[in-house]
């Protein structure tokens, strides 16, 4: 059994509670909140269990071996600094950080460690994404003549999501947000990426995030990927990722839907199978018990922060 402590206890928080506690392996010990309200009704929900406002304590707390960070970016660095330097195994929220320099004292720090860092990175555990890779790696679709990630949001912060922070320039916006999962992906699947160029589209208030953006970057072979969004808008939110090849195009739209059509065709939905496959909790259990696991540690949190913060110089 793995004892987990979390450090935040919003929407993306809540989530994995829920996940954490339908898996067999794995037992929330302790939780950590500022709002007293809601630390006090996670508590009671999960049975009586340690509580704190202070993270310290709970960082200190013995029967906690895993922390989970999600809290928001500004405030990884310094929790994330602090559960390393007590040697205790983390998983954090994306992105890594709020900015290049401190992913990279993170990332540095758990080098030095012995215990598990890794990122939450889900789509890397979706059968849908795992199907785009593998049939991009059999040449579904021929040489890759360009990568498009399209983001379309009605409304941004989206309904479920109002808080002092995700709607703001500082650490919010929608290509932070929605776009470090498939950077992550470009890399993982692709490769590093150059010359990026990014023009964003800025509300007059400037303590809000961008409201669009146009960005190319290229591949290291030169193919040119195109990132670009809006939001504020008329219609239905959507994101797609989309490759396209000299034999065929194969796109995953909204997170899960995946189509593919070769040249020349219509664009077909693709059953994707239903097999269980790898799930954060199962690989982070594997982890921490020394065994292989599929991890996506700091370093790929730094490596896709590196090309964030590019993208949203302002």
């Amino acid at each position: 059994m793995v004892h987990i402590g979390i450090i935040g206890l919003g929407a993306i928080g809540q989530r994995l509670i829920k996940r954490f506690n339908e898996h067999s392996e794995v037992e929330v010990v302790a939780v950590c909140d500022q709002m007293d309200s809601l630390l006090a009704e996670t508590t009671a929900r999960l049975g009586g269990i340690n509580g704190y406002t202070d993270y310290q304590q709970l960082i200190a707390d013995e029967k906690v071996e895993l922390v989970y960070v999600a809290v928001p970016p500004k405030l990884h660095h310094q929790i994330v600094l602090d559960v390393l330097k007590a040697e205790k195994h983390v998983l954090c929220e994306k992105p890594l950080a709020n900015s290049l320099e401190e992913a990279e004292e993170m990332f540095q720090a758990a080098k030095r460690t012995n215990v598990v860092h890794a990122m939450n990175f889900p789509l890397n555990y979706e059968p849908a994404t795992n199907l785009l890779a593998k049939m991009i790696d059999e040449n579904y679709i021929g040489k890759l003549r360009r990568l498009q990630l399209s983001m379309y949001f009605p409304q941004w912060p989206r309904l479920w999501q109002q808080n002092n922070w995700v709607g703001g320039r500082e650490q919010g916006g929608f290509v932070l947000e929605v776009g470090v999962h498939f950077i992550q992906q470009i890399i993982k699947i692709f490769g590093d990426v150059k010359n990026i160029q990014a023009q964003l589209e800025l509300p007059e208030d400037p303590l809000k995030c961008e409201t669009g953006i146009i960005a190319t970057l290229e591949l290291t072979d030169g193919t040119p990927v195109l990132i670009e969004g809006l939001s504020q808008i008329a219609g239905k939110e959507h994101i797609g990722f989309t490759a396209f090849g000299t034999e065929g195009v194969i796109t995953l739209n909204n997170w899960g839907i995946l189509k593919a059509g070769k040249n020349g065709e219509d664009l077909k939905e693709i059953a994707v199978d239903g097999k269980p496959y790898n799930n954060l909790i199962d690989e982070l259990v594997k982890a921490v018990k020394g065994h292989d696991a599929e991890i996506y540690d700091f370093e790929v949190g730094y490596k896709a922060q590196r090309v964030l913060e590019q993208l949203r110089k302002i």
